[in-house]
């Protein structure tokens, strides 16, 4: 067995650009991991969000694989109905799975989905998708009250869709000392060869302030205190990264993001667009911002549907699939091409070239499970979200649909593996590196291979 320690940051929608060059100066302690670090920007799965991500990276497995293709998923070929995953839904093994069946224990905090919470070989905490402290969030049940020591009440998530930023600003930071406390005392005070804390305030900050921060954002707009809230927040995570430095002792330390982020350049309302090229029938007069389940949908004579989100996932009306599906089976791959190059053809608003990318699920993943989208659509290179809602003149939405926000997911996110023990003390930063890598390169960390998974080991961070 080795006798190798490793703790895991992770931070979700950690943005490369950022940390290894707007904001490094301020970041003293980044500044010193990296010096002995092997590091570089790390492509994401697609799509580039936190759920399916995170398990993605946990597992080696794709999205199709893993059947989890965001926050929210379709119930079998329900119009309306849908379902939440949740730690249930994840039925391969994670890192800390396959290190527990070999005698290594492990702590995990935040890392979705992981509510409920179940068995692993040590002691695990729930991520954002926990409804709040009163429900068990724990493995074992004992350390919840271990942790209401600590904090008092521990808090999960803060709703950053609020236009009282203030109110979200100040509830992010109070998440973030109640997260800090607690895993300060779990990894000084248990004894655990696999630490891994994932911190969502990162990506709630910057979806609430980013057109504060960014003189390029289309709706730039300068405050004395939220101009400043990203990098504050970074400057934060830096210097609770300066006590894991002092207080993990020899074990080596794994800096990691599931995605990236950017400016929101807008929002296009996808129900929109298919409502005026025909695919998608609305009954009766409809209200600007309704929701597909407000109104009265002509199911009979509708092709096609949208979901909004970072991404558009695209549904077809199949005959025999949909309780009243239209178009045929024959003719359903004539339908993926049309509606592909339709979209594919779609320009800005005010006629600029678009980069937008169509993904079929079947051709992208090895395997597909679950109730996925016939369509999976990045507007403009993920650069414009997908509005979900309807009853605008235009599918052109200068703001989100569902409350203010600010930032969408890049592709890119952030890996650096920092040794202290490293005799080589220059920095080695490298291209290529996959979210699928980090599966197996832990592992092999660890001295254990696992199965036929689509990434390689990153051989560079053993390098003496």
């Amino acid at each position: 067995m080795s006798d190798r320690r490793l703790f895991v940051f992770g931070l979700d929608a950690a943005a490369p650009d950022l940390i290894f060059n707007k904001f490094l100066d301020y970041l003293p302690n980044f500044k010193k991991v990296l010096r002995k670090s092997v590091y570089g920007r790390m492509r994401s799965c697609d799509p580039p969000i936190t759920v399916p991500a995170w398990m993605v990276m946990m597992t080696g497995r794709e999205p199709g694989e893993l059947g989890l293709y965001g926050f929210r998923h379709r119930k079998g070929y329900s119009y309306r109905e849908i379902s939440l995953p949740n730690s249930s839904s994840i039925k391969h093994p994670r890192i800390w799975d396959i290190l527990g069946k070999e005698g290594f224990k492990s702590f995990v905090l935040g890392v979705p989905p992981s509510y409920p919470p179940y068995k692993i070989n040590g002691w695990l905490v729930g991520c954002f998708l926990t409804p709040d402290d009163s429900v068990r969030y724990t493995h074992p049940l004992t350390l919840k009250y271990e942790i209401k020591k600590i904090v008092g009440k521990y808090i999960f998530d803060v709703p950053f869709r609020r236009e009282d930023r203030d109110w979200v600003l100040d509830n992010i930071w109070e998440m973030t000392d109640i997260h800090f406390k607690v895993v300060e005392h779990m990894m000084t005070t248990k004894p655990w060869d696999f630490f891994m804390y994932m911190e969502i305030g990162l990506d709630r900050v910057q979806h609430a302030f980013w057109k504060y921060m960014d003189e390029t954002h289309n709706r730039y707009e300068h405050h004395e205190r939220y101009s400043k809230a990203i990098l504050e927040y970074y400057i934060k995570l830096d210097g609770f990264l300066g006590k894991v430095l002092e207080e993990v002792g020899d074990a080596d330390i794994l800096i990691v993001s599931d995605h990236g982020a950017k400016k929101m350049d807008g929002a296009f309302a996808v129900n929109q667009w298919l409502i005026d090229k025909g695919y998608l029938k609305v009954k009766g007069d409809v209200k600007p911002g309704s929701r597909l389940s407000d109104v009265e949908i002509d199911w009979s004579d509708s092709i096609a549907w949208g979901w909004g989100g970072y991404y558009a996932r695209i549904f077809l009306n199949v005959e025999g699939r949909e309780s009243n599906g239209v178009v045929s089976p024959d003719d359903y791959e004539y339908y993926l091409k049309k509606l592909t190059d339709e979209i594919l053809s779609i320009r800005g608003p005010m006629g600029e070239t678009w980069k937008n990318v169509v993904h079929k699920p079947h051709q992208l993943y090895r395997t597909v499970n679950g109730n996925p989208p016939d369509l999976m659509v990045y507007f403009d290179d993920l650069n414009w979200r997908s509005a979900g809602t309807i009853g605008y003149d235009s599918p052109y939405l200068e703001e989100n649909d569902t409350g203010p926000d600010d930032a969408v997911h890049d592709y890119d996110g952030v890996f650096i593996w920092y040794r202290k023990e490293r005799s080589d003390s220059k920095p080695m930063e490298l291209e290529e590196i996959s979210i699928y890598d980090v599966f197996p390169t832990i592992l092999h960390f660890y001295g254990l291979e696992y199965g036929d998974v689509r990434g390689k080991v990153i051989k560079e961070v053993l390098r003496e």
